[in-house]
């Protein structure tokens, strides 16, 4: 295991399973939120999984009380003003959200308090996600001027419908995993004290099923995410454009600032 994650410093791994790897989110940041370095990390550990051959199903999870809080909007403010560390953040969140579409593991989430931002990818992006019926989701990017663009355009509507999908990413308003399980956004909602054995239990049940009919299986259905793959690849570069004009730099200076943001009219765009 060392040879394929020694050189990783904010994930953590352990077997729960044999066959199981379970990457633990090691944040220095409040409620887990991403620095650069784990952004990146984040964005490459797919290859890896995919290429590990003792590895046959992966749990992803959050270190103490909360999934992800998502980007470090400090590290993000620095993106808006400067075009090399935005193309790189562009990169890692397209590397994100197709590593894990494309990782032929099947890899479960397990999700307790926040999962925000790129941690909402996470978490939504596996292809089991078992959450506390208190955690809290939100897909923020509204409230910081910038266009829902890290995952949300590419799975958000198969999973939860337009209607579902429009409300929340236009109000960026939260809601608990006992609410997400409800509108089919996550595939389980138990109780908190849960969260951890109902995850290891499901992927211990995939490390111990027919590896090949388990990953194809995965392809197959992933189809249905590769072919919106266009859909996403417009919403992102959206984004990265919105974070570098003026609606961007406003929200992030006011979320930072803990003031309300001031938005400019958007002169019919």
């Amino acid at each position: 295991m060392a040879d394929y994650y020694e050189r990783y410093t904010r994930l953590k791994f352990d077997r729960p399973h044999p066959r199981v790897l379970r990457i633990t989110f090691a944040s220095p940041l409040k409620l887990g939120a991403m620095d650069a370095v784990m952004h990146r990390e984040v964005s490459e550990i797919w290859r890896d999984l995919d290429s590990d051959p003792s590895v046959y199903a992966v749990v992803v999870t959050g270190d103490g009380q909360s999934f992800s809080a998502g980007g470090d909007l400090k590290q993000e403010r620095l993106v808006c003003d400067d075009y090399e560390l935005r193309m790189q953040a562009m990169k890692e969140s397209r590397d994100l959200v197709y590593g894990m579409i494309n990782c032929s593991k099947p890899v479960v989430s397990a999700v307790r308090g926040w999962a925000v931002g790129a941690g909402i990818a996470c978490a939504l992006l596996a292809d089991i996600s078992i959450a506390s019926k208190e955690a809290k989701f939100s897909d923020g990017h509204m409230k910081i001027g910038i266009a829902a663009g890290d995952h949300a355009a590419i799975i958000w509507p198969l999973l939860c419908g337009m209607a579902k999908a429009k409300y929340y990413l236009l109000t960026a308003d939260h809601f608990t995993g006992e609410e997400a399980a409800s509108m089919n956004l996550v595939s389980m909602a138990v109780e908190d004290s849960e969260v951890e054995g109902r995850s290891i239990e499901v992927a211990s049940r995939l490390a111990d099923s027919a590896p090949g009919a388990i990953r194809w299986t995965k392809q197959s259905l992933n189809s249905w995410l590769r072919q919106a793959g266009p859909i996403f690849d417009a919403s992102l570069a959206l984004e990265f454009t919105g974070m570098a004009g003026p609606e961007g730099r406003e929200g992030m200076d006011a979320f930072l600032e803990k003031r309300k943001p001031q938005f400019a009219k958007a002169n019919g765009v």
